[in-house]
Formats: structure tokens, sequence, C-alpha cells
């Protein structure tokens, strides 16, 4: 297991730098430094003075990748590539180009970004799992027929329909809940319900459906069989033998969702307010902030890959058949 683990972190290396390199690649292919300096200086007609002092304050006055003026390693350590990308891998993300620093952002924003994103996944898990357990269940009759087509409409609304559609209904015409805004604390209560409720609705449709065609593959096998010559119950079997077996397929699809618990989610933040880690790229991008951009991808990148690993730990535990050489 030990070795494994340790083998793991050594690929996630060249990764993580592939990562680092193709996110700086095409940001700059879209955008210069020039562009970036017009852009935070917030005026039209700027002078080339203004530029390169802006360009020489924050380190984007090297060349690119390769300095071909220096000699020897400095022909790579003396690039913008290598200076902001290198101190990444200590979780060191420097500053942002508007003089904040983006560690203290992350750690400052986390909060909101977890307060709508965990209970969303958590509730959400639940609510999917059990009614495509209930189609399983109920599977060829009128309820499974009517919740399939049900998620097969869920699932072709865009998500903009269900955040618009909720802030109209519940937060303009029931006055219910604030349509937009964060408070700290049990005050930010009435802000994140609307969102984690838009959140769960809106993952209904694909998820449900996925977890039932899953649950459905494990109904045919030999062992439900197997359960069912002995009298067992539907029920137990559905609960006891498919449900346990069906983890390792589960398990997989909710890696996907690690790196937005602590990521936060771009649209849901942004309509709703929230000065989440998801509004913070959305900003950062807008205004062409490469530190932040590059530090949000880099720490993405790095949570993907701790939930693959942690994955292929929870096998061993749903699955004793699974080892991790």
């Amino acid at each position: 297991m030990l070795a494994y683990l340790i083998r793991r972190l050594l690929y996630a290396i060249p990764i993580l730098i592939g990562v680092n390199l193709l996110t700086f690649a095409l940001f700059f292919v879209v955008n210069t430094p020039d562009d970036m300096a017009r852009m935070q200086l917030g005026v039209k007609r700027v002078t080339p003075e203004a530029i390169e002092k802006w360009k020489q304050q924050r380190g984007y006055d090297k060349p690119l990748f390769i300095n071909s003026a220096a000699t020897s390693t400095a022909q790579i350590t003396d690039t913008v590539f290598w200076n902001k990308s290198v101190s990444m891998f200590v979780f060191d993300f420097g500053y942002s180009d508007d003089g904040r620093s983006i560690r203290r952002e992350i750690a400052t924003r986390m909060t909101p970004s977890l307060a709508i994103a965990l209970p969303t996944f958590l509730i959400g898990l639940m609510v999917y799992v059990s009614f495509a357990l209930l189609m399983t269940l109920f599977r060829a009759t009128m309820f499974d027929l009517v919740g399939v087509t049900l998620c097969v409409v869920l699932m072709s609304i865009s998500g903009l329909f269900y955040i618009i559609g909720g802030q109209f209904l519940v937060s303009k015409l029931w006055h219910l809940v604030p349509i937009s805004g964060y408070a700290g604390g049990m005050d930010g209560i009435k802000f994140v319900v609307l969102p984690i409720v838009v959140g769960v609705i809106g993952g209904i449709g694909s998820s449900s459906r996925w977890y039932r065609t899953i649950f459905i593959e494990e109904m045919g096998k030999d062992y439900v069989r197997t359960a069912r010559a002995k009298g067992l119950s539907e029920l137990r079997v559905l609960f006891t033998h498919v449900l346990k077996n069906a983890m390792i397929p589960i398990l997989t699809g909710v890696v996907v969702v690690i790196p937005l618990l602590f990521m936060g989610s771009l649209l849901t933040e942004s309509f709703f307010g929230i000065p989440g880690l998801g509004s913070y790229t959305i900003d950062a991008i807008n205004a062409q902030d490469f530190s932040v951009v590059r530090a949000m991808v880099f720490l993405g990148s790095v949570l993907y890959i701790v939930g693959l690993i942690l994955t292929d730990v929870s096998y061993t535990v749903v699955d004793p058949r699974v080892r991790l050489q």
C-alpha cells in the first residue's frame, strides 16, 4: 500500500508539470503581458512606459520560456514560466496582479465554497442513490417509467434555468430567502439554502439515471439470482447485496466531485453572489489575472489527483478482493 501511494505521488509530478505548462501556453496564446498590463491599468490609452513599469513590478518583463540573452541554466530559470510556476509545487501561489495574497484569498473564500458544495454533495448523493434504488426496486413498472422520464427531462434542461428559475420563484415571488449575497456564521444559512436546493435538483436527472443503470446491471448478475434462490426478499437483495457491490462505480463517480468541494461552482457562486473560489476564478479570468488563474488550475489538478488516490484506496475497503500493488 505504501509503495503504491509513493508511486502515485511520483506520477503526479509530471502530470502537474504538464497541466501547468498547458495552462501557461494557452493563457499567453490569447493574452500577452502587454494586454494584461492594459487590462490592469484600466485605461484605453496607456503609455509604453507605464506598461513596462507594470511588467517589471510583476515579473512579466522577462521572456516567457527561453531567455536567450542569459547564460547556462539562467536561460530557463530567468523566465516568466519558471518564476511563476516552480513556487506552486510548494504551494506558494504568490500575489495576484492587483497585489493581493492568493493564499490568503483561497483560505478566506474556501469557507463559502464548502458551505455550498459540501451539503449539496452529501444531500445530493443520498437523494440520487435513494431515487435510483426506488426505480430499480420498482423496475418495469409505472413508477420506473415516470422516474426515468423525469430524469431525462431534468437532465435536458440547462443548469442556468434552475438557477434563474429558483431565484425568480423562491426569492422574487415568495421572498423566502435573499436572491443573492452571503454572510458569515449562522446568518449565512439563508444565503446558501437556495444554491444548495438548486444544486441538488439540477443533478437529479443525470446522477439518478446513472446510478439506476449501475443497479440494474448488478441485478442481472449471478450472485443476485443465487440470493433470490435462497429465498431472500427483493428489498434485502437490493440493499444488502446490490448496493454493496455497486459501491466501486459509485466511488469512481464521486471522485469527480471532490475538486468542486474546494474549488466551488463557477456558475452558482457567480449568479448567487457567493464570495467563494468559483467566483474568484471567474473574476480572475475576466480580469486576465494569470497569477490567480494558474493557481486555481494547479490547485484543482492537485485535488483531482488526491481524489483519484483516495478512490483507489477506498476500493480496498468496499471490496477486499481489490489489492493495491
